[in-house]
Protein backbone atom coordinates (compact mmCIF):
# COMPACT_ATOMS: atom_id res chain seq x y z
CA UNK A 1 0.00 0.00 0.00
CA UNK A 2 2.97 2.32 0.38
CA UNK A 3 3.78 4.96 2.94
CA UNK A 4 1.13 7.41 4.07
CA UNK A 5 1.37 10.95 5.34
CA UNK A 6 -2.02 11.78 6.71
CA UNK A 7 -4.30 14.70 7.10
CA UNK A 8 -4.71 15.84 10.67
CA UNK A 9 -7.79 16.48 12.60
CA UNK A 10 -6.55 19.83 11.64
CA UNK A 11 -5.36 20.42 8.12
CA UNK A 12 -1.69 21.20 7.96
CA UNK A 13 -1.95 24.22 5.73
CA UNK A 14 1.65 23.64 4.73
CA UNK A 15 3.49 21.59 2.17
CA UNK A 16 4.50 17.99 2.86
CA UNK A 17 7.69 17.92 4.84
CA UNK A 18 7.15 21.32 6.41
CA UNK A 19 8.70 21.70 9.86
CA UNK A 20 6.49 19.99 12.40
CA UNK A 21 5.02 21.54 15.54
CA UNK A 22 6.48 24.98 14.93
CA UNK A 23 4.43 27.20 17.18
CA UNK A 24 1.82 24.50 17.68
CA UNK A 25 0.82 24.39 21.36
CA UNK A 26 -2.83 23.87 20.87
CA UNK A 27 -5.51 21.33 20.75
CA UNK A 28 -4.39 18.21 19.07
CA UNK A 29 -6.47 16.09 16.76
CA UNK A 30 -8.56 19.15 16.42
CA UNK A 31 -11.74 17.21 16.32
CA UNK A 32 -12.36 16.81 12.87
CA UNK A 33 -10.05 16.34 10.14
CA UNK A 34 -11.01 19.62 9.14
CA UNK A 35 -14.26 18.57 9.62
CA UNK A 36 -16.65 21.24 10.54
CA UNK A 37 -17.19 24.64 9.08
CA UNK A 38 -20.07 26.66 10.49
CA UNK A 39 -21.19 29.25 8.02
CA UNK A 40 -21.95 32.85 8.68
CA UNK A 41 -23.24 35.66 6.59
CA UNK A 42 -25.70 35.11 3.76
CA UNK A 43 -26.90 31.55 3.49
CA UNK A 44 -26.51 29.59 0.32
CA UNK A 45 -27.62 31.03 -2.93
CA UNK A 46 -29.30 27.69 -3.37
CA UNK A 47 -31.32 28.00 -0.18
CA UNK A 48 -35.03 28.44 -0.69
CA UNK A 49 -37.05 31.35 0.64
CA UNK A 50 -39.90 29.29 2.08
CA UNK A 51 -38.97 28.80 5.73
CA UNK A 52 -40.80 26.19 7.78
CA UNK A 53 -41.82 28.16 10.90
CA UNK A 54 -41.25 25.27 13.32
CA UNK A 55 -37.70 24.79 12.07
CA UNK A 56 -36.42 28.14 10.87
CA UNK A 57 -35.22 26.80 7.53
CA UNK A 58 -36.71 25.56 4.29
CA UNK A 59 -36.87 21.76 4.13
CA UNK A 60 -36.16 22.01 0.39
CA UNK A 61 -32.75 23.44 1.25
CA UNK A 62 -30.21 20.83 0.10
CA UNK A 63 -28.52 21.04 3.50
CA UNK A 64 -31.61 20.04 5.45
CA UNK A 65 -31.68 16.48 6.81
CA UNK A 66 -35.00 16.04 5.00
CA UNK A 67 -33.26 16.68 1.66
CA UNK A 68 -30.19 14.65 2.61
CA UNK A 69 -32.40 11.69 3.54
CA UNK A 70 -33.94 11.93 0.08
CA UNK A 71 -30.56 12.05 -1.61
CA UNK A 72 -29.18 8.94 0.08
CA UNK A 73 -32.42 6.92 0.00
CA UNK A 74 -33.04 7.02 3.77
CA UNK A 75 -36.63 8.20 3.38
CA UNK A 76 -37.39 5.16 1.24
CA UNK A 77 -35.75 2.98 3.88
CA UNK A 78 -37.96 4.46 6.62
CA UNK A 79 -41.06 3.80 4.53
CA UNK A 80 -40.01 0.15 4.39
CA UNK A 81 -39.61 0.03 8.17
CA UNK A 82 -35.84 0.41 8.50
CA UNK A 83 -34.95 3.15 10.98
CA UNK A 84 -31.94 1.66 12.81
CA UNK A 85 -33.97 0.30 15.71
CA UNK A 86 -31.94 -2.06 17.87
CA UNK A 87 -28.61 -0.76 16.58
CA UNK A 88 -26.20 1.26 18.72
CA UNK A 89 -23.95 3.83 17.04
CA UNK A 90 -20.94 4.90 19.09
CA UNK A 91 -19.90 8.53 18.61
CA UNK A 92 -16.38 9.38 19.76
CA UNK A 93 -16.34 13.16 19.66
CA UNK A 94 -16.76 16.24 21.87
CA UNK A 95 -19.68 14.71 23.72
CA UNK A 96 -23.42 14.76 23.10
CA UNK A 97 -25.85 17.12 24.80
CA UNK A 98 -29.46 15.87 24.96
CA UNK A 99 -30.99 18.78 23.12
CA UNK A 100 -34.47 18.27 21.59
CA UNK A 101 -34.24 15.46 19.07
CA UNK A 102 -31.71 13.59 21.23
CA UNK A 103 -33.52 13.78 24.56
CA UNK A 104 -36.03 10.94 24.31
CA UNK A 105 -35.88 8.32 27.02
CA UNK A 106 -33.30 5.69 26.16
CA UNK A 107 -31.89 7.60 23.19
CA UNK A 108 -28.43 8.12 24.67
CA UNK A 109 -26.06 5.86 26.54
CA UNK A 110 -23.34 7.94 28.17
CA UNK A 111 -20.03 6.12 28.11
CA UNK A 112 -16.90 7.29 29.94
CA UNK A 113 -15.89 10.92 29.67
CA UNK A 114 -12.23 10.73 28.61
CA UNK A 115 -11.91 14.43 27.77
CA UNK A 116 -9.75 17.04 29.42
CA UNK A 117 -13.01 18.52 30.71
CA UNK A 118 -13.77 15.40 32.77
CA UNK A 119 -12.08 16.33 36.07
CA UNK A 120 -14.68 18.27 38.02
CA UNK A 121 -17.31 18.15 35.28
CA UNK A 122 -20.73 18.62 36.87
CA UNK A 123 -22.34 16.37 34.27
CA UNK A 124 -19.83 14.14 32.42
CA UNK A 125 -20.21 13.65 28.69
CA UNK A 126 -21.99 16.90 27.85
CA UNK A 127 -20.90 18.65 24.69
CA UNK A 128 -19.46 22.05 25.61
CA UNK A 129 -18.04 22.43 22.10
CA UNK A 130 -20.94 21.67 19.74
CA UNK A 131 -19.33 19.32 17.21
CA UNK A 132 -20.39 15.98 18.69
CA UNK A 133 -24.04 16.97 19.08
CA UNK A 134 -24.09 18.16 15.46
CA UNK A 135 -22.85 14.73 14.32
CA UNK A 136 -25.21 12.85 16.64
CA UNK A 137 -28.20 14.70 15.21
CA UNK A 138 -27.28 13.85 11.63
CA UNK A 139 -26.92 10.21 12.61
CA UNK A 140 -30.01 9.60 14.70
CA UNK A 141 -32.12 12.63 15.74
CA UNK A 142 -35.79 11.85 16.28
CA UNK A 143 -38.83 14.06 15.58
CA UNK A 144 -39.53 16.05 18.73
CA UNK A 145 -43.32 15.84 18.52
CA UNK A 146 -43.64 12.11 17.99
CA UNK A 147 -44.66 12.59 14.38
CA UNK A 148 -43.67 10.46 11.41
CA UNK A 149 -39.96 10.35 10.61
CA UNK A 150 -40.65 11.69 7.11
CA UNK A 151 -42.60 14.70 8.39
CA UNK A 152 -40.98 17.70 6.63
CA UNK A 153 -41.80 19.84 9.64
CA UNK A 154 -39.42 17.84 11.84
CA UNK A 155 -35.64 17.50 12.06
CA UNK A 156 -34.86 13.81 11.58
CA UNK A 157 -31.45 12.10 11.37
CA UNK A 158 -30.62 9.31 8.97
CA UNK A 159 -31.33 6.50 11.49
CA UNK A 160 -33.92 7.93 13.89
CA UNK A 161 -34.51 4.56 15.55
CA UNK A 162 -30.85 3.97 16.43
CA UNK A 163 -29.44 4.52 19.90
CA UNK A 164 -26.33 6.64 20.41
CA UNK A 165 -23.41 5.73 22.67
CA UNK A 166 -21.60 8.90 23.70
CA UNK A 167 -17.87 8.62 24.39
CA UNK A 168 -16.51 12.10 24.95
CA UNK A 169 -12.86 12.79 24.13
CA UNK A 170 -12.87 16.40 22.90
CA UNK A 171 -12.80 19.26 25.39
CA UNK A 172 -14.88 22.43 25.21
CA UNK A 173 -12.46 23.91 22.66
CA UNK A 174 -12.06 20.67 20.70
CA UNK A 175 -8.73 19.76 22.30
CA UNK A 176 -7.90 16.07 22.41
CA UNK A 177 -4.79 13.93 22.27
CA UNK A 178 -4.56 10.80 20.17
CA UNK A 179 -4.10 8.68 23.31
CA UNK A 180 -7.60 9.68 24.41
CA UNK A 181 -9.01 8.67 21.04
CA UNK A 182 -7.22 5.30 21.06
CA UNK A 183 -8.45 4.68 24.62
CA UNK A 184 -11.99 5.53 23.50
CA UNK A 185 -11.85 3.14 20.53
CA UNK A 186 -10.54 0.41 22.82
CA UNK A 187 -13.38 1.06 25.27
CA UNK A 188 -16.02 0.86 22.54
CA UNK A 189 -14.52 -2.37 21.22
CA UNK A 190 -14.41 -4.08 24.60
CA UNK A 191 -17.90 -2.99 25.67
CA UNK A 192 -19.72 -3.22 22.32
CA UNK A 193 -21.52 -6.43 23.21
CA UNK A 194 -22.01 -6.05 26.95
CA UNK A 195 -25.49 -7.01 28.18
CA UNK A 196 -27.87 -4.39 26.83
CA UNK A 197 -25.34 -3.03 24.31
CA UNK A 198 -25.23 -3.61 20.56
CA UNK A 199 -22.63 -1.29 19.04
CA UNK A 200 -22.38 -2.07 15.32
CA UNK A 201 -21.23 1.32 13.99
CA UNK A 202 -18.46 3.62 15.23
CA UNK A 203 -18.49 7.20 13.91
CA UNK A 204 -15.12 8.99 13.81
CA UNK A 205 -15.60 12.50 12.43
CA UNK A 206 -11.95 13.41 12.82
CA UNK A 207 -8.45 12.22 11.98
CA UNK A 208 -4.77 13.01 12.24
CA UNK A 209 -2.00 13.56 9.71
CA UNK A 210 -0.07 10.56 10.99
CA UNK A 211 3.44 10.01 9.68
CA UNK A 212 3.07 6.27 10.24
CA UNK A 213 2.24 3.73 7.59
CA UNK A 214 -1.18 2.38 8.47
CA UNK A 215 0.36 -1.07 8.99
CA UNK A 216 2.15 0.09 12.17
CA UNK A 217 -0.07 2.95 13.34
CA UNK A 218 -1.50 2.56 16.88
CA UNK A 219 -4.82 4.20 15.97
CA UNK A 220 -5.39 1.97 12.94
CA UNK A 221 -4.62 -1.08 15.06
CA UNK A 222 -7.38 0.04 17.45
CA UNK A 223 -9.98 0.50 14.71
CA UNK A 224 -9.04 -2.80 13.07
CA UNK A 225 -9.66 -4.51 16.38
CA UNK A 226 -13.09 -2.85 16.48
CA UNK A 227 -13.84 -4.32 13.06
CA UNK A 228 -12.83 -7.76 14.29
CA UNK A 229 -15.47 -7.40 17.00
CA UNK A 230 -18.25 -6.73 14.48
CA UNK A 231 -18.13 -2.94 14.38
CA UNK A 232 -18.12 -0.98 11.12
CA UNK A 233 -15.78 1.98 11.59
CA UNK A 234 -16.89 5.01 9.56
CA UNK A 235 -14.20 7.69 9.31
CA UNK A 236 -14.08 11.17 7.79
CA UNK A 237 -11.68 11.51 4.86
CA UNK A 238 -10.47 14.99 5.81
CA UNK A 239 -10.82 18.49 4.42
CA UNK A 240 -7.48 19.25 2.83
CA UNK A 241 -8.49 18.50 -0.75
CA UNK A 242 -5.07 18.66 -2.35
CA UNK A 243 -4.65 16.16 -5.21
CA UNK A 244 -1.61 14.55 -3.60
CA UNK A 245 -2.95 14.44 -0.05
CA UNK A 246 -3.58 11.06 1.55
CA UNK A 247 -6.66 10.41 3.61
CA UNK A 248 -6.60 11.21 7.31
CA UNK A 249 -5.80 8.61 9.94
CA UNK A 250 -7.74 6.33 10.48
CA UNK A 251 -9.62 6.79 7.18
CA UNK A 252 -6.45 5.80 5.30
CA UNK A 253 -6.70 2.30 6.74
CA UNK A 254 -8.41 0.22 3.99
CA UNK A 255 -10.41 -1.76 6.57
CA UNK A 256 -12.52 1.25 7.58
CA UNK A 257 -15.23 2.91 5.52
CA UNK A 258 -13.59 6.17 4.39
CA UNK A 259 -16.18 8.85 3.61
CA UNK A 260 -15.48 11.82 1.38
CA UNK A 261 -17.62 14.84 0.60
CA UNK A 262 -20.34 15.53 -1.94
CA UNK A 263 -21.62 18.97 -2.93
CA UNK A 264 -25.28 18.69 -4.01
CA UNK A 265 -25.08 22.14 -5.64
CA UNK A 266 -28.32 23.19 -4.02
CA UNK A 267 -30.52 20.42 -5.39
CA UNK A 268 -31.57 16.88 -4.51
CA UNK A 269 -30.85 15.82 -8.11
CA UNK A 270 -27.64 13.78 -8.01
CA UNK A 271 -26.83 14.51 -11.65
CA UNK A 272 -25.34 17.94 -10.83
CA UNK A 273 -23.30 16.87 -7.80
CA UNK A 274 -19.54 17.07 -7.54
CA UNK A 275 -16.80 16.76 -4.95
CA UNK A 276 -16.16 20.10 -3.21
CA UNK A 277 -12.65 21.47 -3.34
CA UNK A 278 -12.08 21.13 0.39
CA UNK A 279 -12.91 17.43 0.62
CA UNK A 280 -10.00 15.04 0.81
CA UNK A 281 -10.36 12.21 -1.68
CA UNK A 282 -7.16 10.26 -1.24
CA UNK A 283 -4.72 9.03 -3.82
CA UNK A 284 -4.65 6.20 -6.31
CA UNK A 285 -3.47 3.64 -3.73
CA UNK A 286 -6.17 4.62 -1.21
CA UNK A 287 -9.12 6.68 -2.44
CA UNK A 288 -12.28 7.31 -0.46
CA UNK A 289 -14.81 4.48 -0.43
CA UNK A 290 -17.98 6.55 -0.79
CA UNK A 291 -19.12 10.15 -0.53
CA UNK A 292 -22.15 11.81 1.05
CA UNK A 293 -23.53 15.36 1.32
CA UNK A 294 -20.96 17.56 3.03
CA UNK A 295 -21.81 21.19 2.25
CA UNK A 296 -24.08 23.57 4.15
CA UNK A 297 -25.66 20.82 6.24
CA UNK A 298 -27.97 21.81 9.07
CA UNK A 299 -27.22 20.24 12.43
CA UNK A 300 -28.44 20.41 16.01
CA UNK A 301 -27.09 23.34 18.00
CA UNK A 302 -25.87 23.40 21.59
CA UNK A 303 -26.83 26.86 22.87
CA UNK A 304 -23.95 28.55 24.67
CA UNK A 305 -21.34 26.08 23.45
CA UNK A 306 -17.92 27.03 22.13
CA UNK A 307 -19.13 26.90 18.54
CA UNK A 308 -22.23 28.85 19.45
CA UNK A 309 -20.20 31.80 20.74
CA UNK A 310 -17.84 32.10 17.77
CA UNK A 311 -18.17 34.99 15.34
CA UNK A 312 -21.45 36.07 16.96
CA UNK A 313 -22.83 32.68 15.98
CA UNK A 314 -23.75 33.89 12.51
CA UNK A 315 -24.10 30.28 11.38
CA UNK A 316 -27.16 29.80 13.57
CA UNK A 317 -30.33 28.68 11.79
CA UNK A 318 -33.58 29.24 13.66
CA UNK A 319 -33.38 28.50 17.37
CA UNK A 320 -32.21 24.88 17.30
CA UNK A 321 -29.75 24.55 14.45
CA UNK A 322 -26.32 25.39 13.06
CA UNK A 323 -24.86 25.28 9.54
CA UNK A 324 -21.76 23.25 8.84
CA UNK A 325 -19.69 21.77 6.03
CA UNK A 326 -17.05 19.08 5.97
CA UNK A 327 -16.37 15.39 5.76
CA UNK A 328 -17.34 15.20 9.44
CA UNK A 329 -20.90 15.69 8.33
CA UNK A 330 -20.69 13.23 5.46
CA UNK A 331 -19.25 10.56 7.79
CA UNK A 332 -22.15 11.06 10.19
CA UNK A 333 -24.66 10.71 7.35
CA UNK A 334 -23.07 7.40 6.30
CA UNK A 335 -22.96 6.13 9.89
CA UNK A 336 -26.72 6.59 9.99
CA UNK A 337 -27.08 4.73 6.69
CA UNK A 338 -25.00 1.84 8.02
CA UNK A 339 -27.28 1.55 11.06
CA UNK A 340 -30.26 1.01 8.76
CA UNK A 341 -28.46 -1.87 7.07
CA UNK A 342 -27.45 -3.46 10.35
CA UNK A 343 -31.07 -3.40 11.47
CA UNK A 344 -32.13 -5.41 8.42
CA UNK A 345 -29.06 -7.66 8.47
CA UNK A 346 -28.13 -8.05 12.15
CA UNK A 347 -25.88 -11.04 11.44
CA UNK A 348 -23.87 -9.22 8.78
CA UNK A 349 -20.24 -8.47 9.49
CA UNK A 350 -18.67 -5.03 8.91
CA UNK A 351 -17.05 -6.10 5.62
CA UNK A 352 -20.43 -7.11 4.23
CA UNK A 353 -22.11 -3.83 5.17
CA UNK A 354 -19.17 -1.86 3.79
CA UNK A 355 -19.35 -3.80 0.51
CA UNK A 356 -23.12 -3.22 0.26
CA UNK A 357 -22.67 0.52 0.65
CA UNK A 358 -19.79 0.56 -1.85
CA UNK A 359 -21.40 -1.68 -4.45
CA UNK A 360 -24.74 0.13 -4.46
CA UNK A 361 -23.51 3.73 -4.40
CA UNK A 362 -24.62 6.16 -7.06
CA UNK A 363 -21.67 6.79 -9.36
CA UNK A 364 -20.79 10.46 -9.56
CA UNK A 365 -20.69 11.84 -13.06
CA UNK A 366 -18.66 14.91 -12.19
CA UNK A 367 -15.56 14.44 -10.11
CA UNK A 368 -13.83 17.38 -8.44
CA UNK A 369 -14.14 19.61 -11.46
CA UNK A 370 -13.22 16.79 -13.81
CA UNK A 371 -15.82 15.38 -16.18
CA UNK A 372 -13.77 12.43 -17.38
CA UNK A 373 -14.09 8.95 -15.94
CA UNK A 374 -10.39 8.27 -15.10
CA UNK A 375 -10.49 10.45 -12.00
CA UNK A 376 -13.82 9.09 -10.82
CA UNK A 377 -12.64 6.51 -8.32
CA UNK A 378 -9.93 8.77 -6.99
CA UNK A 379 -12.21 11.70 -6.30
CA UNK A 380 -15.56 10.17 -5.39
CA UNK A 381 -14.85 6.50 -4.70
CA UNK A 382 -17.79 4.30 -5.55
CA UNK A 383 -20.06 7.36 -5.49
CA UNK A 384 -22.86 8.80 -3.37
CA UNK A 385 -24.27 6.44 -0.76
CA UNK A 386 -27.63 4.93 -1.76
CA UNK A 387 -28.90 3.06 1.28
CA UNK A 388 -32.24 2.21 -0.36
CA UNK A 389 -30.44 0.34 -3.13
CA UNK A 390 -28.17 -1.35 -0.59
CA UNK A 391 -31.18 -2.52 1.43
CA UNK A 392 -32.70 -4.07 -1.69
CA UNK A 393 -29.48 -5.87 -2.59
CA UNK A 394 -28.60 -9.39 -1.55
CA UNK A 395 -25.72 -9.45 0.93
CA UNK A 396 -22.69 -11.30 -0.33
CA UNK A 397 -19.47 -12.56 1.16
CA UNK A 398 -16.75 -10.01 0.56
CA UNK A 399 -14.03 -10.36 3.20
CA UNK A 400 -11.25 -7.80 3.17
CA UNK A 401 -7.73 -9.19 2.95
CA UNK A 402 -5.47 -6.16 3.21
CA UNK A 403 -2.30 -6.30 5.28
CA UNK A 404 -3.20 -5.49 8.87
CA UNK A 405 -1.73 -3.06 11.37
CA UNK A 406 0.46 -4.33 14.21
CA UNK A 407 0.06 -1.07 16.16
CA UNK A 408 3.74 -0.78 17.09
CA UNK A 409 4.42 2.64 15.56
CA UNK A 410 5.28 5.76 17.55
CA UNK A 411 2.47 7.82 19.09
CA UNK A 412 4.32 10.99 18.22
CA UNK A 413 4.14 10.08 14.54
CA UNK A 414 0.43 9.30 14.89
CA UNK A 415 -0.16 12.78 16.32
CA UNK A 416 1.26 14.39 13.21
CA UNK A 417 1.28 18.16 13.51
CA UNK A 418 -1.20 18.67 16.33
CA UNK A 419 -0.22 18.76 19.99
CA UNK A 420 -2.09 19.74 23.14
CA UNK A 421 -0.45 22.00 25.71
CA UNK A 422 -1.52 22.54 29.30
CA UNK A 423 0.77 24.56 29.50
CA UNK A 424 3.54 22.19 28.37
CA UNK A 425 3.05 20.42 25.03
CA UNK A 426 2.18 16.75 25.19
CA UNK A 427 4.82 15.06 23.05
CA UNK A 428 6.58 11.74 22.79
CA UNK A 429 5.47 8.30 23.89
CA UNK A 430 3.25 9.29 26.79
CA UNK A 431 -0.45 9.69 27.51
CA UNK A 432 -2.32 12.61 29.08
CA UNK A 433 -1.34 11.37 32.56
CA UNK A 434 2.33 11.51 31.63
CA UNK A 435 2.61 7.73 31.72
CA UNK A 436 4.85 6.05 29.13
CA UNK A 437 3.01 4.22 26.37
CA UNK A 438 4.51 1.02 25.04
CA UNK A 439 2.55 0.69 21.79
CA UNK A 440 3.63 -2.91 21.23
CA UNK A 441 2.49 -3.96 24.73
CA UNK A 442 -0.74 -2.02 24.33
CA UNK A 443 -1.38 -3.68 20.96
CA UNK A 444 -0.94 -7.09 22.60
CA UNK A 445 -3.42 -6.18 25.35
CA UNK A 446 -5.87 -4.89 22.75
CA UNK A 447 -5.65 -8.09 20.75
CA UNK A 448 -6.34 -10.05 23.94
CA UNK A 449 -9.36 -7.86 24.72
CA UNK A 450 -7.78 -6.50 27.89
CA UNK A 451 -6.68 -2.96 27.06
CA UNK A 452 -9.30 -1.81 29.60
CA UNK A 453 -9.39 -3.47 33.01
CA UNK A 454 -11.92 -2.19 35.55
CA UNK A 455 -11.75 1.35 34.22
CA UNK A 456 -7.97 1.40 33.86
CA UNK A 457 -6.21 2.02 30.54
CA UNK A 458 -2.41 2.18 30.26
CA UNK A 459 -2.03 2.14 34.01
CA UNK A 460 -4.36 5.04 34.85
CA UNK A 461 -7.95 5.02 36.02
CA UNK A 462 -10.03 6.86 33.42
CA UNK A 463 -13.53 5.69 34.32
CA UNK A 464 -15.64 3.39 36.40
CA UNK A 465 -16.52 -0.03 35.11
CA UNK A 466 -20.27 -0.46 35.24
CA UNK A 467 -23.45 1.12 33.86
CA UNK A 468 -27.12 1.33 34.79
CA UNK A 469 -28.42 0.92 31.24
CA UNK A 470 -28.09 4.59 30.33
CA UNK A 471 -24.94 5.99 31.95
CA UNK A 472 -21.51 4.50 32.51
CA UNK A 473 -20.03 4.86 35.94
CA UNK A 474 -17.75 7.88 36.16
CA UNK A 475 -14.81 8.38 38.48
CA UNK A 476 -12.51 11.11 39.71
CA UNK A 477 -9.14 11.21 38.01
CA UNK A 478 -6.13 10.97 40.27
CA UNK A 479 -2.47 11.73 39.69
CA UNK A 480 -1.04 14.46 37.51
CA UNK A 481 -1.25 15.70 33.97
CA UNK A 482 1.69 15.30 31.63
CA UNK A 483 2.78 18.80 32.67
CA UNK A 484 3.00 17.73 36.31
CA UNK A 485 -0.04 19.74 37.44
CA UNK A 486 -2.79 18.05 39.39
CA UNK A 487 -6.11 17.26 37.75
CA UNK A 488 -8.82 19.38 39.31
CA UNK A 489 -12.17 20.95 38.59
CA UNK A 490 -10.78 24.48 38.52
CA UNK A 491 -11.34 24.90 34.81
CA UNK A 492 -15.06 24.37 35.42
CA UNK A 493 -15.26 26.62 38.44
CA UNK A 494 -17.38 29.28 36.76
CA UNK A 495 -19.47 26.89 34.68
CA UNK A 496 -22.87 25.46 35.51
CA UNK A 497 -25.17 23.52 33.26
CA UNK A 498 -28.72 24.85 33.26
CA UNK A 499 -31.17 23.13 30.99
CA UNK A 500 -29.95 23.38 27.42
CA UNK A 501 -27.14 25.91 27.63
CA UNK A 502 -23.97 26.88 29.42
CA UNK A 503 -24.68 29.83 31.66
CA UNK A 504 -22.47 32.77 30.94
CA UNK A 505 -19.62 33.06 28.46
CA UNK A 506 -16.83 31.90 30.70
CA UNK A 507 -14.86 29.90 28.17
CA UNK A 508 -11.99 32.35 27.97
CA UNK A 509 -9.35 30.04 26.53
CA UNK A 510 -6.93 30.70 29.39
CA UNK A 511 -6.59 27.00 30.03
CA UNK A 512 -4.35 26.60 27.02
CA UNK A 513 -1.84 29.11 28.34
CA UNK A 514 -1.32 31.27 25.32
CA UNK A 515 -1.79 28.48 22.83
CA UNK A 516 -3.46 29.10 19.53
CA UNK A 517 -4.50 26.93 16.63
CA UNK A 518 -1.29 28.04 14.97
CA UNK A 519 -3.28 30.14 12.53
CA UNK A 520 -4.91 27.06 11.10
CA UNK A 521 -8.23 25.35 10.96
CA UNK A 522 -10.16 22.17 10.82
CA UNK A 523 -11.50 22.42 7.33
CA UNK A 524 -8.62 23.77 5.34
CA UNK A 525 -9.23 27.49 5.40
CA UNK A 526 -8.28 30.24 7.78
CA UNK A 527 -10.62 32.42 9.80
CA UNK A 528 -11.67 34.53 6.90
CA UNK A 529 -14.06 34.82 4.02
CA UNK A 530 -13.47 32.36 1.23
CA UNK A 531 -15.03 30.78 -1.84
CA UNK A 532 -15.93 27.16 -2.01
CA UNK A 533 -18.08 25.73 -4.77
CA UNK A 534 -18.89 29.16 -6.08
CA UNK A 535 -20.49 30.50 -2.89
CA UNK A 536 -18.92 33.20 -0.77
CA UNK A 537 -18.79 32.31 2.88
CA UNK A 538 -17.29 33.71 6.00
CA UNK A 539 -16.61 30.72 8.15
CA UNK A 540 -14.96 29.39 11.23
CA UNK A 541 -13.04 26.24 10.76
CA UNK A 542 -10.59 24.59 13.07
CA UNK A 543 -8.23 22.27 11.34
Amino acid sequence: MGQHRLTPLRSTGGPPGAARRTGIRAAALAIAVGVTTVLSGTLLAAARAEVTPSLGYDVADSGSPYAVAQMIGAQQAWAEGWTGTGVDVAVIDTGITPVPGLDAAGKLVTGPDLSLDAPGAPVPGLDAHGHGTFMAGLIAAEPVNGSDNADPGEYTGMAPGARLVNVKVGAYDGAVDVTQVIAAVDWVTEHAHDPGMNIRVLNLSFGTDSDNDYQVDPLTHAVERAREQGILVVAAAGNDGKPTKDLADPAYDPYVLAVGGDDPNGTVDLADDNVPDFAQHGTAHRPVDVIAPATHLIGLRVPGSYVDTLDDNAGQVGDRFQRGSGTSQSAAVVSGAAALLFQKYPQADPDTIKAMLNDNAHALLRGHGKASAPGQMLYSGHGIVDVAAALDATPGTDPQTWPTSDGTGDLEDTRGEATVADPEPLEGEQDIFGHPVDTAALAAQRSAGSAWTQGIWNGSRWSGDGWDGLTWQQTTWTGSRWSGEQWSGSRWSDMTWTGSRWSGNGWNGSRWSGSRWSGSRWSGSRWSGSRWSGSRWSEWSHS
